[in-house]
């Protein structure tokens, strides 16, 4: 594999018939998976061995996919480059010598290097839109409750949702089909409300006459130029195929990357709590000496020995946030923004069909090129972020090319609207 998009090669067949029969699948390495050793991109998980699968990974094997390996990520999922991974970073397909993003990106670049026919991701805050657009591929992020989490090792649990990423936009479809759904094991995910169109393969039909976009403006106007003319070039696509585009305003998303950051760290403080080198990763020295110490030292050296560099800086800060004196200061004061956020999404969605912007304002990074400004990684997902935090659904297009790389556009559907983003997107393809 010469991208380093997968770590760990294996075959699972599926069934023998089925709406994916024959086709192969790329699992990310934080997706369960019975038997088959699931990392999470960590030095932590090296060696670690579920022993159920994900219901995500039943449902696609029972559709008839095979299963082909575990693609690599950024460690836990804490990264837009796919170059926090303790296994080596993966490199972009479709734009050689640049990331493929992340934190999904093995799965992106497996698709667009033709490893696999299709393949999941995890997004938290754009984690399968990002790869999505600087790989060239189709990327769908679900309505939050729509596909089940059972046996995705959290992260930040209420933002993160599983989804498929594919060559094309129907493909995309297929594979969404065949794993959304409610899970009694998941008491989070639930099932549409009635009348909702869920036949998602169906909906690939280009048919976008009549429909209302709105583009966000502050979704737009922080984009790279070569970014902002390939998405204006798909904008004349939509209206050329009947659609209508009129400008809209969501104020709140001035504040979305701060929100998201300080509460996916909080989560995260407090998810990743169990790798202590007792329930789960690898064992702590015991004291300087080697004789017996305290719980305490033990803890710390598994995670410092564990843990990469972007994992710690998210934990700590995390937990800074959600210590005492400091918890209504920041991590309350997000919780107050993701509430303005959602309503401004509501506000936007009385006048307008869907949503669309850049995926990524920036086309792909060059490897390497962001690993000292983790400040600057953390802007490039202000297009994404905002969606997780509303819990709706997203998906993103390939809507061509900069000289730096792919670019995406991103179309932003209310909640369940799943069968309209496929349209939409359809009609760009």
């Amino acid at each position: 594999m010469s991208h380093n998009a997968f770590i760990t090669d294996a075959r699972i067949d599926g069934e023998d018939t089925g709406p994916l029969a024959g086709l192969t699948v790329g699992i990310k390495d934080n997706i369960s998976t019975a038997g088959v050793r699931t990392t999470c991109g960590s030095a932590t998980l090296a060696e670690y061995v579920p022993p159920y699968s994900a219901t995500v990974v039943d449902r696609l094997l029972e559709a008839g996919a095979t299963v082909v390996g575990k693609t690599n990520m950024d460690e836990f999922g804490m990264g837009t480059t796919t170059e926090t991974s303790a296994f080596g970073p993966t490199e972009n397909p479709a734009a050689e010598g640049r990331v493929p993003g992340g934190s999904s990106g093995g799965s992106a670049a497996a698709v667009a290097a033709g490893e696999a026919d299709v393949a999941l991701g995890s997004d938290t805050g754009g984690s399968v839109r990002c790869p999505a657009a600087f790989c060239g591929v189709v990327g769908i992020k679900p309505t939050y409750g729509l596909v089940s989490r059972y046996g995705l090792v959290a992260y930040a649990n209420s933002l993160e949702q599983i989804g498929p990423l594919a060559p094309t936009v129907e493909l995309a479809a297929e594979a969404l089909d065949a794993i959304a759904g409610p899970d009694p094991r998941d008491a989070t995910t639930r099932a549409p409300p009635e009348g909702t169109e869920t036949d998602y393969p169906a909906a690939a039909d280009a048919d976008v006459e009549g429909m209302t976009v709105g583009v966000p403006t502050e979704l737009v106007e922080g984009a790279d130029d070569g970014v902002r003319t390939v998405f204006e070039d798909a904008l004349d696509e939509l209206r050329a195929r009947g659609a209508s585009v009129e400008a809209v305003s969501l104020p709140s998303v001035e504040t979305a990357v701060q929100a998201y950051y300080v509460i996916a760290m909080s989560e995260a403080s407090s998810n990743l709590a169990r790798f202590d080198g007792v329930r789960y990763g690898t064992d702590g020295e015991d004291g300087e000496d080697g004789t017996e110490g305290n719980w305490n030292d033990s803890f710390a050296a598994a995670r410092e020995a564990g843990f990469g560099e972007e994992v710690k800086r998210r934990v700590l800060l995390g937990t800074y946030a959600l210590s005492a004196g400091y918890h209504d200061k920041y991590y309350k004061r997000a919780q107050d923004a993701r509430a303005w956020v959602k309503r401004d999404f509501e506000e936007a969605f009385e006048s307008v069909d869907l949503l669309a912007s850049p995926t990524m304002p920036v086309p792909p990074f060059e490897l390497g090129e962001s690993l000292e400004d983790p400040l600057r990684m953390y802007l490039a997902d202000a297009n994404t972020v905002p969606v997780n935090l509303a819990n709706l659904p997203a998906i993103s297009v390939p809507a061509g090319e900069t000289d730096e790389g792919p670019v995406g556009v991103q179309f932003v559907a209310p909640a369940f609207g799943e069968a309209t983003l496929v349209r939409a997107g359809s009609a760009l393809e």
